[in-house]
């Protein structure tokens, strides 16, 4: 190598190195407590789903094609697969996941896709486990391949994982996500939990006093979630939750994020309190501490 190419190579080196020693370090927040879920039936079942923003190198396969999902009893959530291939339309396959003490709350992750195969993972929580007031959450791996006239789809049980809830026949459960971190809360709950897709561990997020209960959770398509507490005519707590699953926030009176696809309405947030006043969260703060003295301070 040219004594050139080697003062290149060490150039690059040193910027490389300088940029890593550069990157901030992740801070704890007192809001969560770590804990590890018990896996009954194995671990992650996925790669990291997709991060919002990074497109598929092509149209899914399954673009045309949609789940709908019915409450179907307390015990059951019925699934039927609807939409288009390139060569047929129609309903293609349907079944039930359960028996549960009490559906609560589902949702859906981001697809994995290979060939004409698409992969995602399907959350449910049960929020009257055994017919009790535990509440489990169930880990579904629902998988769709699609050829040119049909979609065989399936969707089988891979994880449960017990949450540190308090649920019952009629408690109301919330649920929301970002692509790495499931939100989970019931009305009759004074933490809410924060589980990780990959791996499937647990945090309680929470607690004021006097101890309010969550009133509910939302999500946007950014990854930011906010879990609110309390409920009308007290004035309530919320923390928010970044894209990486840190604590970003918290204070009093209760507020929501708001995505590009479902609205929220007092329908879904058990007529929980109102925001505090917003003049006393007007701060700016810099990122980096500002040097005295410096030019134009």
């Amino acid at each position: 190598m040219s004594k050139l190419n080697t003062q290149f190579v060490s150039a690059v080196t040193g910027i490389l190195m300088a940029f890593v020693i550069a990157l901030p370090a992740s801070a704890q927040t007192p809001a969560i407590a770590d804990t590890q879920a018990v896996h009954a039936k194995g671990v992650g079942i996925l790669p990291p789903p997709l991060l919002p923003g990074v497109p598929l190198p092509g149209p899914a396969p399954d673009t045309d094609l949609y789940t709908t999902y019915s409450f179907y009893g307390p015990e059951y959530i019925s699934w039927v697969v609807c939409g288009s291939t390139s060569q047929t339309e129609g309903c293609y396959d349907s079944g039930n996941l359960g028996p549960f003490g009490h559906s609560g709350a589902i949702i859906e992750s981001s697809e994995a896709v290979s060939g004409n195969t698409v992969t995602r993972n399907v959350y449910v929580v049960d929020d009257a486990s055994g017919g009790g007031t535990g509440v489990t959450l169930y880990v579904y791996q629902k998988t769709d391949v699609v050829t040119s006239s049909f979609d065989t789809t399936t969707i089988t049980l891979t994880n449960t994982v017990p949450l540190p809830l308090t649920g019952g026949a009629n408690v109301v459960t919330y649920m929301a996500a970002n692509s790495g971190y499931l939100f989970i809360g019931t009305n009759l709950s004074q933490e809410a939990v924060r589980v990780q897709k990959t791996g499937l561990s647990t945090a309680s997020i929470g607690g004021f006093s006097p101890p309010l209960n969550v009133s509910s959770i939302t999500a946007n398509k950014y990854g930011y979630v906010t879990v609110n507490f309390g409920s009308a005519g007290n004035p309530g707590g919320f923390y928010a939750f970044g894209p990486n699953g840190s604590a970003v926030e918290d204070g009093g009176g209760n507020d929501n994020v708001v995505d590009t696809t479902n609205a929220i309405s007092i329908a879904n947030l058990a007529a929980n309190g109102g925001s505090e006043n917003s003049a006393s969260r007007m701060q700016i703060r810099s990122k980096k501490p500002i040097l005295q003295g410096a030019a134009g301070h």
